[in-house]
């Protein structure tokens, strides 16, 4: 089905083509439908085609590591995906599937070719379109780079964790033993002060006994906001491990799409330089 202009108006990659650039962009391009729960393009498939949203919805999927389906975007009106993989000709890298009734717009390295022979201009504010698109990817990047495995590590604490916590904290500060020593310092002036009448009489064998159960119970205790200190590490350089993983991904993926901007950019140049183009 062919497309309206005033469709391609809503796009923000063609947000910047005039009138006679989005007519000859919209004689190439279709508008398909999806059923709901239809699989538009599959991982691994030939990317021949990106889509651009007009109604309904999408997801945009792939499997992890642990075999777990990840949601990676729902694209809403005017957005675009699935279109790296078409300008380099990869096999698609995640799957897309229509949740509801959807219609998008599907579009072909070819009709971008007959867009930039028609209309070389074009090319220029597609090119300035991407690279906003490609900055707005590097600073999602850089948040999710600088997420906080602190903050990770505290959504997954329990109640016993955070006591364990506390009182490995309090029991090996200054404070307590400032306190401590203060209160058996108190506690042996009055039992010798009270003399015969005293409930502890030196040499405080309650008191020795209060100790002994004192650190029965504290000794457990601080060994298990250890070993939760070394949960917390091997969380931490797991983190660490996935984000310098995903940014070196990511890194590749950025090299190789300004890449293929250089040779969008040397093709336009030789087409601005051929005689009798316009």
């Amino acid at each position: 089905m062919a497309c309206n202009p005033d469709v391609l108006k809503a796009v923000p990659l063609f947000s910047l083509l005039d009138e006679e650039e989005l007519a000859v962009l919209a004689g190439q391009v279709e508008l398909r439908s999806f059923a709901a729960r239809q699989r538009i393009y599959k991982s691994g498939e030939p990317s021949a085609h990106a889509f651009i949203m007009v109604s309904g919805s999408v997801e945009v999927t792939t499997i992890d590591e642990d075999n777990q389906v990840v949601v990676l975007g729902v694209p809403i009106h005017g957005e675009v995906f699935g279109f790296a993989s078409m300008l380099a000709q990869t096999p698609h890298q995640t799957d897309a599937t229509a949740i509801e009734p959807t219609e998008c717009i599907e579009v072909d390295l070819n009709d971008i070719t007959v867009l930039l022979r028609k209309k070389p201009d074009a090319g220029l504010d597609l090119m300035t379109v991407m690279g906003k698109q490609f900055h707005a990817t590097e600073r999602l990047v850089r948040l999710r780079a600088a997420r906080n495995p602190n903050a990770v590590i505290e959504e997954a604490e329990t109640l016993g964790e955070r006591v364990a916590d506390t009182v490995a904290s309090f029991g090996g500060s200054w404070t307590f033993i400032v306190s401590f020593a203060v209160l058996l310092a108190v506690y042996s002036a009055i039992n010798v002060e009270l003399g015969q009448k005293a409930w502890d009489p030196y040499p405080f064998i309650l008191l020795n006994l209060f100790l002994s159960m004192l650190a029965a119970i504290q000794a457990p205790i601080i060994m298990m906001s250890q070993n939760r200190q070394d949960k917390k590490d091997r969380l931490r350089s797991e983190l660490d491990f996935d984000v310098n993983r995903r940014a070196h991904a990511e890194i590749q993926g950025l090299a190789h799409r300004i890449n293929l901007l250089h040779d969008k950019i040397d093709d336009v140049d030789e087409l601005l330089r051929k005689p009798g183009r316009n």
